[in-house]
């Protein structure tokens, strides 16, 4: 028998679910104006190049899919809400785009040449992070890169209102160090690390760590 799905899983797919098109809509221009997560993404697309297929975790509106698709990634998308999903299919029809957790990702083991996980980790509690760090690390190969980003903090927010929307998710702050020792724990090298100050209306630093899966 199936066990029950955890409520902080059902909680974002139906937050997400609520506010797709909104947050579509507001987020469509934001790597426009943010220079650090452009050269982040394209350091990343340099350094992954033609090895294979790159998946974006969390992909939300497909924004980001898409953006690696145009630095010549073999991009594809992965969302737990199928409306994210939905919004993703017709505002980019290039790239794939499929429903899936980060918690039991429908792909083989070592099929990935890239894996971005862009703010995709931040409502996860962060005692169940390792379940996360193992899959991901599972389905990289062997040289594989993953580039995460999140908000520095050591803290848990309760989001009750979002994109024009009433909601109710949690969102984590988390620790550089920690997301580091937990990827490094599933089996990845550090490659890299950025940490900036935030830019309005961020209230927070921003990190970005880079890793490989060794061989």
């Amino acid at each position: 028998m199936p066990r029950p799905e955890p409520t902080h899983v059902s909680d974002t797919r139906t937050a997400y679910d609520t506010v797709a098109e909104s947050y579509a809509e507001q987020t469509r221009d934001a790597l426009d104006g943010s220079p650090w997560d452009r050269a982040v993404l394209s350091a990343f697309a340099e350094l992954v190049g033609t090895a294979g297929p790159v998946g974006d975790l969390g992909c939300g509106p497909g924004a980001l899919t898409a953006h690696l698709a145009s630095l010549g990634l073999d991009a594809f998308g992965v969302d737990l809400s199928p409306r994210m999903v939905e919004v993703a299919r017709r505002a980019h029809p290039g790239p794939r785009f499929e429903v899936g957790s980060l918690l039991a990702l429908d792909l083989a083991d070592a099929s990935l040449a890239g894996a971005l996980a862009w703010y995709s980790l931040i409502h996860t509690p962060p005692e169940q992070l390792p379940l996360v760090a193992a899959e991901l690390a599972r389905v990289l190969a062997p040289g594989g890169r993953l580039l995460a980003a999140f908000q520095v903090g050591d803290e848990r927010l309760h989001i009750a209102r979002g994109y024009g929307h009433d909601v109710s998710l949690d969102a984590y702050r988390l620790p550089p160090d920690f997301v580091a020792g937990l990827l490094t724990d599933a089996g990845l090298l550090v490659e890299a690390r950025v940490v900036r100050e935030p830019r309005p209306p961020e209230r927070t630093p921003q990190a970005y760590l880079l890793f490989r899966k060794p061989g």
